[in-house]
């Protein structure tokens, strides 16, 4: 029996009636995506342009989450119909494409994942899990109604054409990056400061005006509040390597003494 694809995140997003909250992915261990899969979170990022995931360790990770109650999102390294076209062959359903800048930049990441004439996707789908190697019947004719397009809005460019990439067919959400925006308005590390908040509430604004859904990286708990009660559709509150990395620091600090010279005062930087 052909095995049914299931509903994107375009379609979590419309039908779940409240924003959803999600993590990195980043370790590229399939191990550490299920056990996060399984943590009651609405969904995951895997991250491939800064992490060390290859096309190998995505689909590592999509077999292990595969059965879970969660939506996966996968970011590729670069906005290119070519690698584009190797993720959506692994079957990867929900896209993040970093750094689009235009409306341009945007067109190019929705023609990447439909086929001709619509789009660039070279065909190969017998060959692809992602059709479960021609076991789904008509893939070919309704790919592109089951991928969801998230695309980031991230450098000050990208804020100033927010309503023009918005109204791009096919774009189905945008995702807020503070950490690149504020280092885009000269303000590297600052993602917190004022004028980085304002830009990122001008555009969860223009999301709600144009009806597409808006989510933003946010790790502090106050900030992702903030952004949640700004009209956030979705958020990103944490990694798997930094609850990691605090966390086994919490150890330290629970049981071995620090030297006065290499005090602290406890608080990692709050960008991603």
């Amino acid at each position: 029996m052909p095995l049914p694809l299931g509903p994107t995140f375009r379609d979590t997003l419309a039908e779940a009636g409240r924003p959803l909250a999600g993590m990195w992915v980043c370790s590229g261990s399939p191990l550490v995506a299920e056990i996060c899969a399984g943590s009651g979170l609405d969904w995951l990022l895997i991250d491939a342009e800064h992490s060390p995931n290859g096309l190998e360790s995505i689909l590592a990770q999509l077999q292990a989450v595969h059965g879970y109650p969660i939506q996966v999102l996968v970011r590729p390294p670069v906005n290119d119909p070519v690698v584009i076209k190797q993720y959506l062959d692994l079957g990867v359903q929900n896209l993040l494409v970093p750094m689009v800048n235009s409306v341009a930049d945007a067109e190019a990441a929705v023609a990447a994942t439909r086929y001709p004439p619509s789009g660039v996707r070279g065909v190969g789908s017998a060959l692809a899990r992602a059709a479960r190697w021609n076991r789904i019947p008509d893939y070919l004719a309704r790919a592109g109604d089951t991928i969801s397009i998230t695309v980031q809005i991230e450098s000050d460019a990208a804020v100033e054409a927010v309503e023009d990439i918005l109204a791009v067919e096919g774009v189905d959400a945008i995702f807020l990056g503070p950490s690149d925006l504020a280092a885009s308005m000269g303000l590297l590390g600052l993602q917190e400061h004022p004028q980085v908040r304002t830009a990122v509430e001008h555009c969860l604004a223009a999301a709600r005006r144009a009806g597409k859904p808006a989510g933003v990286n946010a790790f502090r708990p106050a900030t992702a509040k903030h952004y949640l009660a700004a009209g956030a559709a979705f958020v990103l509150v944490g990694a798997d390597v930094a609850l990691l990395a605090r966390g086994s620091e919490a150890l330290a600090a629970e049981y071995i003494p620090v030297p006065e010279d290499r005090a602290t005062d406890g608080n990692a930087p709050a960008s991603y």
